[in-house]
């Protein structure tokens, strides 16, 4: 049984995972476990699907970003600074030899009215890609639900393989007992006892092996489910029962409803959608831009002065002034002055503006015309991976089809063989007890139905697991 559970494949659904080990989540009890609720544990904790989750949630960060981007830009500046020699002063313009301290300060707006459309389709890029994060988000789940079903049931393939062995060596054990006596009591030849003492050894290491395949399985799903792993817990049975094998549909029926619920065909086609825009967006630089801008500002300075009222006086200068016949006396008019405040700076120095500008482009080395030609490749890559998952996807479900008939062929061949063997292996114990056949005959027949258990146990799991396959495809198992 357990060389067929290894067997099974999982093809691309689950390919290139890989199993946290570390930062295991805490959980209150999972003494007694079931399906559902191991797939939900691992949801809740594997790290890839929380990986792809954080994935999903930059996505949306990046989809918002785009929708804010037609909100206007609104930013303001100050600069305050310390001037040495000769500078401007920048509240009269002129020039001045002296140190002095300024500043400027400003708020300026900026509105795209019109750009090529670029903000309009790139929202609706960000918002295929968001969608198609979300798809793959689901996909995740979809992933780590195939391999929790897979190594539940190995779980109990394993569980089963050893209540087999222990049945098979409790078989021989009292086999051995018996033969033991008869060998005290010369009544049979020591040859039978030892083929029986042989067996039961052997049925013995098919213990040890079935309890060290039993608990690696659990520690594997464990692992699966990021949770502390608890030797003694429980795990429920999955009912195999008649409804499981009168499985509907039809290859065909099953692929159209997989192009519907599979995420990864879904993503596909998003990201081929999303291309699209991203066409429109590199096209949308083409197109000339026009914004609406609007910008306050005002300065100051500690040098800025101001006459003070009725401080006025006339000072003679000791000059003469000749008009025609007439002299007059040149006199030096001067005002008591006082330094300007900051708060009275900012508002007379004030000034605002308004306007439309018009950006036309004429030519950027031609970067705009190869970011489309880039956009078109990109898009038809899309496109060539959307269709390779369609055909990848149909060749998957008509293989899960044919695996899962195969199954149940394989399961109502091995019921047949236990039935068979079962009835065969009755009658050799029979007649060996009563000395008709020989200890080898009887190893024999005990073999045969021994492996037919096996092989029974594990086409029935094999089974369920094909069956959870079809499920999957439908969309049974979305979460």
């Amino acid at each position: 049984m357990i060389t067929t559970m290894k067997r099974f494949p999982i093809w691309l659904l689950i390919a290139g995972m890989t199993f946290p080990f570390n930062g295991y989540a805490q959980v209150s009890s999972v003494q007694n476990l079931n399906l559902k609720q191991c797939i939900e544990l691992a949801i809740q904790n594997n790290l890839q699907v929380k990986q792809s989750e954080v994935q999903m949630q930059a996505s949306g960060v990046q989809f918002k970003q785009a929708k804010d981007n037609l909100l206007p830009q609104i930013n303001a500046s100050a600069s305050q600074g310390i001037n040495y020699g000769r500078s401007i002063n920048n509240f009269n313009n002129t020039y001045v030899d002296q140190q002095n301290n300024s500043g400027n300060y400003g708020i300026n707006a900026n509105l795209l009215l019109f750009g090529g459309l670029q903000l309009q389709n790139a929202i609706r890029q960000n918002a295929l890609n968001f969608d198609a994060s979300k798809m793959d988000w689901q996909q995740q789940k979809d992933n780590i639900t195939l391999n929790v079903i897979l190594q539940y049931l190995l779980v109990l393939s394993n569980k089963d393989q050893l209540d087999i062995a222990r049945q098979q060596a409790t078989v021989d054990s009292i086999q051995v007992e018996r033969l033991e006596i008869q060998n005290s009591a010369g009544a049979i030849a020591p040859a039978t006892l030892y083929d029986l003492k042989g067996q039961y050894a052997s049925d013995q290491v098919n213990v040890v092996n079935a309890i060290n395949n039993l608990e690696s399985s659990k520690v594997n799903l464990f692992a699966l489910l990021n949770v502390p792993y608890q030797k003694d817990a429980i795990y429920e049975a999955v009912p195999l029962d008649a409804n499981t094998f009168q499985y509907g549909g039809n290859p065909d029926s099953i692929f159209q409803s997989a192009l519907q619920t599979i995420p990864l065909i879904k993503a596909a086609d998003l990201r081929v959608r999303s291309f699209e825009k991203a066409i429109a967006v590199a096209r949308g630089k083409l197109f000339p831009t026009l914004s609406f801008y609007g910008n306050i500002n005002s300065n100051y300075t500690n040098i800025a002065t101001t006459g003070i009222p009725g401080t006025d006086f006339k000072t003679p200068t000791g000059q003469f002034v000749e008009i025609g016949a007439a002299s007059y006396d040149v006199q030096a008019y001067s005002i008591q002055q006082q330094k300007i405040g900051f708060g009275d700076q900012f508002k007379n120095n004030r000034y605002e503006s308004i306007g439309l500008q018009l950006n036309i482009p004429i030519l950027n080395y031609l970067s705009t015309r190869n970011n489309i030609k880039l956009a078109k490749i990109n898009l038809q890559n899309a496109k060539v991976v959307a269709n390779a998952s369609r055909n990848q996807l149909q060749q998957q479900v008509e293989q899960a089809w044919q695996n899962m008939h195969a199954a149940y062929g394989q399961y109502k061949g091995y019921l047949d063989q236990v039935n068979a063997y079962g009835e065969s292996f009755r009658t050799a114990e029979i007649r060996f007890n009563n000395g008709v056949i020989t200890s080898a005959e009887y190893v024999i027949a005990k073999n045969n139905y021994d492996r037919a258990n096996t092989n029974l146990s594990a086409s029935k799991y094999n089974f369920i697991f094909r069956t959870k396959i079809l499920d999957y495809y439908q969309g049974r198992l979305t979460r």
